[in-house]
This record gives C-alpha cells, sequence and structure tokens, in this order.
C-alpha cells in the first residue's frame, strides 16, 4: 500500500437545479441533510474498516479530499467537521493534503468561509460560469459578478490561498467579446487555478429538451472552438500553464485531487451517486438520497462487502488489464504536458505501448492528432511521451474513442 487514496465526497443537495446540469443533484431536499450527513459517516467508517481490513489493520493513507455536487456548501460547518472527524478517524489523512469543496458564489459569506478554514478545507473551486448578466440568467444560476467578487474576496480573507474558478463557453448566442469580457474579468480576480469547459446538452436535462424542439439555439462548433484557443492563449500570457486540456494552473497549483483521476490512480468515492476507482473495481453508488440513507442504515452491519465497496454500491465492475489500458489512454491524454509516457506505461502494464496501440497510435499521428515529444527528466534520462496536438486538444474525444 503505497500509493496513497483520494477520496470523494458527493452532495447531492441544490436550492435550483440548472437547466444544463446533468449531474445527481436534486433541489428541495435540504429537510434530508442531517440524515445524509450521518450516512456519509456511516459509509466512511464502513470502507475505512474494510480497508484495514485488507492492511493488516493499518488505516489507507489519503491525500486529498474533494467535496462535490450538488452544492456542498449548503453542509453547514459543523457538519462538515463531522465528516472530517470520521475521515480522520478512519483514514490516515496526510498532514499536507489537499482538501477542495465546491461552492456557489453569493451563498458563502466570511463567517463561514472562515469556519471551513478551520475545518481544514484548504482549497474552494467556485462554479462562476460567466460574468455576463445574461448569460448567468440563460444558465439559471442565481449569483451575479459582484457574488463572484465578494467570494473570492472574504476567502482571501479567510486565509484561502488556493482557488479555483469555473468557466463555460460555447453557450447558445454567446459571442466571442462577451466570453473574452467573462476571462479578462477572471484573470482580474487573479485565482491560482483556472477550469473552462465547453458546454454539452446532455440528453435529459432541460437545455437538451428545449434544444431537440428547436427552443434553444444550438452554439457554433467553430466559435466555440476559437473561444477556446482565445482563452488559452489569454490563460498562458498571464502565465497560467495548460496542464489538461479544459484546465489551467499557477507554478505548483494543479489540482492535486483531479490529476489522481487523469493518472489512473485509486480514489474512493462516498455518497448519493459516487463512482470509485480501487482495489481492482470500478464501481459507483446508488443514486438516490433517501435510498442512499436507507442502504446505510439498514444493511451497514449485515453486507460483508470487499473492498472498497459499501452497502451503498449498486454497480460494480472488476477491470482487467485491457479496461485499465484503454481508461489509461484516455484519462492520460488530457494532460497536456504529462500525456502518455512509454516508460511509464510499459512499468505499470508490461508491455510496451505501441504494441498494445499500434495501429491507433499510427493514425492519429498521421491525422495530426497526437504527437511523439522526447522529454528529458532531472536525471537527464530521456523517454518518448506521447501527446495531443493543439488540433488534437479541439478534437480530443475523436482521439479518445479510438481507445475505448
Amino acid at each position: 500500500m503505497t500509493q496513497p487514496y483520494s477520496l470523494y465526497f458527493h452532495i447531492p443537495f441544490c436550492v435550483h437545479r440548472c437547466a444544463y446540469c446533468d449531474f445527481n443533484t436534486y433541489a428541495g431536499q435540504e429537510g434530508s441533510i442531517s440524515a445524509y450527513v450521518d450516512a456519509l459517516c456511516s459509509e466512511i467508517e464502513f470502507v475505512g474498516q474494510s480497508a484495514r481490513a485488507e492492511w493488516s489493520g493499518n488505516a489507507a493513507e489519503a491525500h486529498t479530499i474533494f467535496f462535490g455536487g450538488g452544492t456542498p456548501s449548503l453542509l453547514s460547518p459543523t457538519q462538515l467537521e463531522s465528516i472530517f472527524k470520521t475521515i480522520r478517524k478512519n483514514f490516515n489523512l496526510l498532514d499536507n493534503s489537499e482538501n477542495t469543496i465546491e461552492a456557489n458564489p453569493g451563498t458563502v459569506s466570511f463567517d463561514n468561509l472562515n469556519e471551513l478554514r478551520k475545518i481544514g478545507i484548504n482549497r474552494i473551486s467556485f462554479g462562476v460560469q460567466s460574468a455576463n448578466t445574461e448569460e448567468l440568467r440563460m444558465l439559471e444560476r442565481a449569483h451575479d459578478f459582484f457574488d463572484v467578487i465578494e467570494a473570492v474576496s472574504s476567502a482571501r480573507k479567510a486565509g484561502f490561498d488556493n482557488l479555483n474558478l469555473d468557466l463555460i463557453y460555447g453557450l447558445p448566442e454567446q459571442t466571442l467579446q462577451t466570453w473574452q469580457t467573462s476571462v479578462k474579468r477572471i484573470l482580474d480576480l487573479h485565482p491560482e487555478h483556472i477550469s473552462a469547459y465547453a458546454l454539452t446538452l446532455e440528453h435529459g436535462t432541460p437545455f437538451g429538451r428545449w434544444s431537440s424542439h428547436g427552443l434553444l439555439p444550438l452554439s457554433d462548433s467553430d466559435l466555440a472552438a476559437e473561444m477556446y484557443e482565445w482563452a488559452s492563449d489569454a490563460f498562458v500570457s498571464a502565465s497560467y500553464a495548460q496542464y489538461e486540456i479544459s484546465n489551467w494552473a499557477k507554478p505548483n497549483r494543479e489540482c492535486v485531487h483531479n490529476l489522481q483521476y487523469w493518472r489512473g490512480l485509486p480514489y474512493l468515492a462516498f455518497g448519493a451517486g459516487g463512482h470509485g476507482y480501487a482495489g481492482g473495481y470500478r464501481y459507483s453508488n446508488v443514486l438516490r438520497i433517501k435510498t442512499y440513507i436507507e442502504r446505510l442504515n439498514t444493511e451497514h452491519n449485515l453486507l460483508n462487502n470487499e473492498f472498497p465497496l459499501s452497502p451503498a454500491t449498486v454497480n460494480q465492475h472488476h477491470q482487467s488489464a485491457q479496461d485499465d489500458m484503454a481508461e489509461y489512454m484516455l484519462t492520460g491524454l488530457r494532460l497536456t504536458r504529462e500525456g502518455i509516457a512509454a516508460p511509464a506505461f510499459r512499468s505499470r502494464f508490461g508491455r510496451d505501448v505501441t504494441n498494445v496501440y499500434p495501429k491507433e497510435i499510427e493514425e492519429l499521428v498521421g491525422f495530426g492528432l497526437l504527437e511523439w515529444h522526447k522529454e528529458t527528466s532531472e536525471d537527464a534520462k530521456s523517454s518518448d511521451v506521447l501527446r495531443l496536438t493543439s488540433r488534437g486538444r479541439l478534437l480530443g474525444n475523436q482521439v479518445f474513442m479510438r481507445f475505448v
């Protein structure tokens, strides 16, 4: 047991569910938060104890925590503190762990943020999405950009020195000018990390339904590509390094938790709808809040689940070597600088990447979507690294589907 785990906690509560959201979230169920927190603590204890049984009584190490949702900031500091206490009781949380919470601007105050900092949260990801009032209204966001400024200012006063700000581009009727304004306003706030995602119209969401009935104009893919390239140049000019297709960071401020995903390293998931990867399994928990609570209350002591599964687990898949290699390619190629290092692939899977995927790599290099890069390490050893080209970043899904 040498690789520490990342711990993900899904908090599915929202005051309002945005029309574009495809995550496992629910509005109007805030009355269940207390019981949900109790169930979450039970699941942490269950998985932590099964990990101890796996490793002869030793607690599993964890080096990142991420509260996602939903709106995790709807939990009170007292509720979050109880979760942290349960984590520390059942896992060996390393001293320098990265502990992130997602929050909506307008839902946090200085006092609230100050309490979060004392509990152990040391990184906040604010869902900004846009600096344009009309775009925020279309997205059904409850905040405006003044709320963003206030949230960032309060976080700084509370001692947070690691902030991420999320943006969305490719919105219906969004112009390059309004997008550029959002980017510039974000840069004026000097966050340590910026994420920029293209809007996707997911099936089953109001946006998806409206679009299919012609009630919502489709975004222009060429314009979205122009927005992406312009923003990337702007971020780099402002001293942010792009390290993943949709993520830019100041030096040493990459999101360690998300790097765990992209590097194909193990992470444990807790909460309704949580997805995890550990112990040779990919697994997911039950979606509904009520069912999740019931499973942890009634089955906690009745089931003898193998680590990392819990009474909340409803889907599990024991990974084959082929599964792991394919997913390693898919996630690793998202890392624009690291890519897939040939020696690392060979060390992990005992095979050369060019022997496992000869046709796929040859074709994608020929199409100008992948390239081989000679990387020299600190010990002067050089290795071949397979990375996306600039064009490949725009057509990433066309690359990834070749390996799945």
